[in-house]
């Protein structure tokens, strides 16, 4: 049995302690009122600061970075902190820019090795922010897949900005999912009417009846004025799948870790 260790900082940014292992997602450290402008008219105003400050974090192994070109999953202060990190994974697209970092494409892998710690294969999982057709707007994500031996209930998945699409169905079929990760909040924009931008309460549900995973994980779903569903929708949508998907949903309280068994 493996346990790890989880903090939810806030919108996408979690670490991730795992045997040792401290995995940082899309780091997202400046503080609230701040808007951020997405492109094409697009923009959100940032609610809520973090739940840790960049000053208490402890030295982090590698940035899982879904994408690099959004405020929402990469601010100011988080694109300072990737500097200090020897590791930083994420889009091909987004490593060039960055000028730094290993560039993943969809269902390729790479590794985590290091003396005493499990190595962790990390497999970039297919994403797309937005309705069909979008992705010359909305820009490549990611998603990551970890496997490390010990794991009791499957892989640990945590998708990205994305919605329901052929890509997230094709991750059913090849992994078995122990927990997983999702942002969500269903992102909306005034200049787009009823389009959404990450995946809805029922996209998640209908996504979790398939995957069947022993832990569902929302993160990125508040402190953003652009999220159009919260905890609420969540809740309300996973209960009415009858199939006990709402007792497998963990709520993280921001800046409190907590432990899961992967």
């Amino acid at each position: 049995m493996t346990r790890i260790r989880i903090t939810h900082i806030g919108g996408p940014t979690t670490l991730l302690d795992i045997d040792g292992w401290r995995i940082l997602t899309d780091p997202t450290f400046d503080p609230p009122g701040r808007r951020y402008a997405f492109g094409w008219g697009t923009s959100s105003r940032k609610l809520t600061g973090p739940a840790v400050p960049l000053s208490d974090l402890p030295p982090i192994d590698a940035v899982l970075l879904s994408h690099d070109h959004h405020g929402d999953n990469l601010d100011t202060a988080g694109r300072a902190l990737l500097t200090d990190v020897g590791t930083v994974i994420t889009t091909t697209a987004g490593a060039r820019r960055l000028g730094h970092g290993e560039g993943l494409r969809p269902w390729t892998t790479t590794e985590l090795r290091a003396p005493g710690r499990p190595t962790i294969t990390i497999t970039a999982t297919p994403a797309r922010h937005g309705p069909p057709l979008s992705r010359p707007i909305a820009g490549a994500v990611i998603g990551f897949m970890l496997q490390w031996p010990g794991q009791q209930h499957g892989a640990l998945w945590i998708s990205g900005d994305t919605v329901l699409f052929r890509g997230t169905e094709q991750i059913t079929r090849r992994f078995d999912i122990g927990t997983a990760i999702l942002h969500l909040g269903a992102v909306r924009f005034p200049i787009t009417g009823p389009l959404h931008y990450s995946m809805t309460a029922r996209q998640a549900a209908n996504l979790c009846r398939h995957l069947q995973p022993a832990t569902v994980v929302p993160v990125h779903y508040e402190g953003w004025q652009h999220f159009s569903q919260g905890r609420e929708a969540v809740e309300r949508q996973f209960t009415a799948e009858h199939l006990d998907l709402g007792e497998r949903l963990r709520w993280l309280t921001p800046g409190t870790p907590s432990d899961l068994t992967v």
